[in-house]
């Protein structure tokens, strides 16, 4: 985890007034092991503005990006191919974010996460 109170997170949260480093300090303990990875967070702030969070998975996007080893998706998805994954890293990245899609098996998730790549310009090789 490497969140500080720079934004988009102090702002985001200095206007519940929620305490900025504390939220910082937590967050980055429970993210530590998935450095450099984009962990989004769900946070619920009280009214004594004391805050739970409960923390999603990566974006598909993240998790395609890395296992096709590219830096960023095609400008024109449909006309230029940037990088391929394989039908294993399809699944696998699946698998992970299982949790946050509403699929129910891990085929519908597929589907979805192979959607997700081909509009990223990804093919995935069989």
């Amino acid at each position: 985890g490497k969140a500080n109170p720079a934004p988009p997170v102090g702002p985001a949260l200095g206007q519940h007034g929620v305490n900025i480093m504390a939220f910082c300090k937590e967050y980055n303990a429970k993210t530590a092991d998935q450095a450099g990875m984009v962990v989004p967070v769900e946070i619920s702030v009280f009214e004594d503005r004391s805050f739970t969070f409960i923390l999603k998975t990566p974006p598909a996007s993240v998790l395609i990006r890395k296992a096709a080893g590219i830096e960023r998706g095609a400008s024109q998805p449909n006309k230029q191919k940037v990088g391929k994954i394989t039908r294993a890293q399809l699944q696998e990245i699946a698998q992970t974010k299982m949790p946050d899609l509403n699929a129910n098996d891990i085929e519908a998730a597929m589907k979805i996460v192979e959607g997700t790549a081909k509009n990223m310009g990804v093919t995935i090789a069989d």
